[in-house]
């Protein structure tokens, strides 16, 4: 049979994991008029419980059009339209529709093509000036508005509007999304102390205009008892000892847990045990090494110095403490502040919130696991 671990964001609800409990208060909020922020770290199934929640939505409201958006290449607000003009493109579907959404671009003609590989449509948008910019922004969220269907849009990597030059972009989609009273709106974001800021924050235009929903990692039985089901569809079994091995060496973290299950299935007798996970744990990081290796050559040597140490830790809490400086060498407590936020900015170390107070991890599982072993 194929590979039930699938490394796609969904393959269908049967090959997804739990997150029962937030796909139903995303769903009930979208239907009583909430919009959504979902934020989460990256890669812990935060744009697969995304197409979770549209998958269910299309069962439960097969009229309502669904629109999802990945903003995370857009670098400007040209590159923002053109991707919510092939997203609203894929969503409407049908050829006189599709025209109906083209004619509100007033004097601007879009070209529409599709890709030859993937047959995604792909539009594109010559301006003359920045104001045919604003202008046709403007124009998707008036045709979305004057239509009588309802629509739900999901925005992923929505952070990234905080790097457009030139333009208040959160101000300017907070006045065009206000007034709509068909759609409703999933704003997904992988930084969260940008998407925090931008919701939470009295300041920004956002804020307190969604239901903020933060992702944390799948229980560990849940997903234990999970991976164990799913073994056991392609007739293979697991032994205990194995499973808790992958979940300790993966941290729970879903794509990397769902990466190392992917590997076990694909090269697993019938029954597997812990010396198994092991050769499949030691392939990946033998695999990833020259990757691993480029990113050194990205950081100072004090940087790595100080990432070879978080990982060896495994998570830290106080990083700017004397004992863990004075441990590993590190230098001054200002320059690990420094080499600390840098890092977090740079998304290699993980900071994590809690009321005990915040951590630092690696936010690569694989790279920790390397770099614990050099």
């Amino acid at each position: 049979m194929e590979n039930p671990f699938v490394l796609s964001p969904y393959e269908g609800k049967e090959f997804f994991c739990d997150r029962e409990k937030e796909t139903s208060a995303i769903i009930d909020d979208l239907q009583n008029g909430v919009n959504v922020t979902l934020i989460s770290p990256r890669r812990y199934g935060k744009t697969g419980l995304v197409f979770r929640v549209l998958d269910e939505l299309s069962r439960v409201q097969p009229k309502t059009v669904l629109c999802y958006c990945d903003i995370y290449s857009a670098d400007d607000l040209e590159g923002f339209v053109k991707l919510f003009s092939e997203a609203v493109v894929r969503s409407v579907k049908v050829e006189p529709a599709i025209k109906k959404f083209f004619s509100v671009f007033g004097g601007i003609r879009p070209l529409l093509s599709y890709d030859p590989i993937t047959g995604s449509p792909q539009v594109s948008i010559t301006y003359q000036n920045e104001g045919q910019k604003l202008d046709t922004l403007r124009s998707i969220f008036d045709y979305l508005g004057s239509q009588k269907d309802k629509f739900v849009v999901a925005f992923d990597e929505f952070q990234v509007i905080r790097n457009f030059k030139g333009v208040n972009m959160e101000a300017l989609l907070r006045t065009y999304i206000q007034p709509l009273k068909n759609v409703r709106f999933v704003f997904c974001g992988s930084k969260k102390h940008v998407m925090a800021d931008m919701f939470v924050n009295a300041k920004s235009p956002f804020y307190e205009s969604t239901h903020v929903v933060y992702l944390e990692k799948i229980d560990r039985d849940v997903y234990g008892s999970f991976i164990g089901n799913l073994f056991e569809t392609g007739h293979r079994r697991i032994e205990a000892d194995a499973l808790d091995f992958v979940l300790e060496w993966t941290r729970c973290h879903t794509f990397y847990t769902q990466y190392l299950c992917h590997r076990i299935f694909r090269n697993a007798s019938k029954k597997i045990d812990t010396a198994e996970v092991k050769r499949a744990c030691a392939q990946i990081l033998q695999e990833n090494a020259p990757g691993f290796i480029e990113r050194r050559n990205l950081l100072t040597d004090k940087q790595w110095q100080f990432l070879k140490a978080v990982a060896k830790e495994g998570s830290v809490e106080q990083p700017t403490s004397g004992g863990f400086i004075n441990k590993y060498k590190l230098g001054t407590g200002a320059a690990v502040k420094r080499m600390l936020e840098s890092l977090v900015e740079k998304e290699l170390l993980l900071e994590t919130l809690s009321l005990e107070g915040k951590s630092y991890s690696v936010y690569n599982v694989f790279l920790s696991r390397w770099l614990e072993s050099i």
